[in-house]
């Protein structure tokens, strides 16, 4: 029989305190796995039970650890972390995981594994590695929560070749768009290309972050700061923006505005875009091949192309808020580089 603990009795097993050198008391719980680790609980006792418990249930499932399990946690501690387009999209993709991998404790999945279920998703190839990418970051997760000390069964698995996306918004096919669009999706067009930033970010930009003639923006994606220079068609973009606003009665910061003067919103982004596109093509038979191909977010391709026409990769780069201009160049660059004959 062991020895009867006789301090700390006010605290449930591996839980102890440890006096700090400024004479504050942290708590502290240790693991029952080998090497054991100590982990941090905080200064405020009632805190530091309520983490107790959390963690011990974490503790408790490790041994038979599952997909499933990992899942739970990912949800909780790393989705929200992420930038919420990323969330959501992070969120789609572990349901296909789940569908896949749920219960499989984490001991059995193996690199094969991995291989099925890009192969049985084939006709999906892009979901498919997005999964694979989702799968790699949870199980690297796991690892650092001690779910697992296996490798990452992800290892050393190819994905699906994808071909570079080369679609290039020509001036006719945007004109033919804009042409046909009413004054919020102008605007937002506009401002997505004068700024090659992403739609979400364009959404989000306000009056308030035009300060000493620049525009900032915080990238929601990488949350890369940059700072815009608001001068020629930009400049004249916002004016026009805040004219149109200064006709309605409702006021918001927001640059981009519904025909209401509300912030305009992503889903209406799409449906006046996609109305605009029909239009379009009605019109202009000739383009309707290349209207169709056009994506909103293809007008941030087109700033990064035409900004390196005019300025340089690296300067289209700096647009884009990248910090390699190798990024632009691989995913961006499309037009190809302008170069001279022999003679």
């Amino acid at each position: 029989m062991g020895r009867r603990n006789t301090r700390n009795l006010n605290m449930p097993p591996c839980m102890h305190p440890r006096t700090q050198r400024s004479g504050k008391v942290y708590y502290y719980m240790y693991t029952k796995d080998k090497p054991r680790k100590e982990i941090p609980l905080g200064p405020d006792f009632i805190l530091a039970l309520k983490k107790y418990a959390e963690l011990n249930i974490v503790v408790e499932v490790i041994a038979n650890a599952t997909f499933s399990d990992v899942e739970k946690r990912y949800l909780v501690e790393a989705v929200p972390k992420l930038a919420a387009s990323s969330a959501r999209m992070y969120r789609s993709d572990i349901k296909h995981l789940l569908a896949a991998f749920s219960e499989a404790p984490l001991a059995q999945i193996k690199p094969m594994h991995i291989r099925q279920f890009l192969d049985d998703r084939a006709d999906k190839p892009t979901t498919a590695n997005r999964c694979k990418r989702v799968f790699s970051t949870m199980w690297n997760h796991a690892r650092g929560w001690g779910y697992t000390d296996l490798p990452n069964p992800c290892e050393g698995i190819q994905g699906h070749s994808l071909p570079k996306r080369t679609v290039y918004i020509t001036d006719a096919v945007f004109e033919a768009v804009w042409g046909h669009a009413g004054a919020p999706l102008r605007d937002a067009m506009d401002l997505a290309y004068l700024t090659g930033q992403r739609p979400a970010d364009a959404l989000k930009m306000t009056e308030s972050d035009i300060i000493g003639g620049y525009l900032v923006v915080t990238q929601e994606k990488t949350k890369q700061p940059l700072r815009i220079k608001v001068v020629g068609e930009l400049a004249a973009l916002i004016e026009r923006i805040k004219a149109r606003k200064a006709t309605r009665s409702i006021v918001t910061a927001a640059l981009l505005v519904n025909a209401h003067g509300k912030r305009l919103t992503g889903p209406a982004l799409r449906s006046q875009f996609d109305a605009a596109k029909k239009l379009a093509a009605e019109k202009n038979p000739e383009l309707l091949p290349e209207i169709k191909k056009f994506w909103f977010y293809d007008l941030r391709a087109k700033a990064a192309d035409d900004t390196s026409d005019q300025h340089g990769d690296q300067a289209a780069s700096d647009l884009l808020g990248h910090d390699s201009v190798r990024t632009t160049q691989r995913h961006y660059l499309r037009r190809g580089k302008i170069v001279e004959p022999t003679r």
